[in-house]
């Protein structure tokens, strides 16, 4: 095997196709693009999920549902949580600072304390929203459940 010998696999080397090169060529005239319509233009590209001028899926199916853009919505923290939290920093008064701090909620996040668990010590609570069961636990140990205005 020589150098000067060499020579690419059959069928890996493959031709350009010259179109729009006039009649002789066998690809003049239409350029092998058909007769009128979008992909016969310049500049065409189809839109994804075209399915050539018939209805699109999307289109096809009907739109349901409704998100309410004035929602509100809570980030529940159970008593057992909280209580987890006051026994660990010995706390007499919890507030969003001190869930944020700790990571039970983001700093921006409204919160709803929900009854799951038990109380064993007096404390204040201040929260955007309270079950019944929380705030009657609260209270029953002395403590305060306390609302706090939302800015939304």
């Amino acid at each position: 095997m020589q150098l000067n010998t060499l020579k690419p696999a059959l069928g890996a080397v493959k031709h350009k196709k010259y179109i729009g090169r006039g009649q002789g060529s066998g690809k003049g005239g239409t350029s092998t693009k058909g007769h009128k319509g979008a992909q016969s233009r310049s500049g065409y590209k189809r839109k994804r999920g075209f399915e050539g001028g018939q209805l699109p899926l999307q289109r096809r199916i009907p739109r349901y549902g409704f998100k309410n853009p004035n929602r509100l919505s809570y980030k529940p923290i159970n008593l057992t949580a909280l209580h987890q939290l006051i026994e660990k920093e010995k706390l007499v008064s919890v507030d969003a600072t001190v869930l944020a701090q700790h990571g039970l909620i983001g700093k921006h996040d409204q919160y709803k304390v929900l009854g799951q668990g038990t109380l064993q010590s007096k404390v204040e609570v201040r929260a955007h929203a309270f079950s019944a069961s929380a705030r009657a636990a609260i209270e029953k140990l002395g403590g305060q459940a306390t609302l706090v205005n939302s800015d939304a």
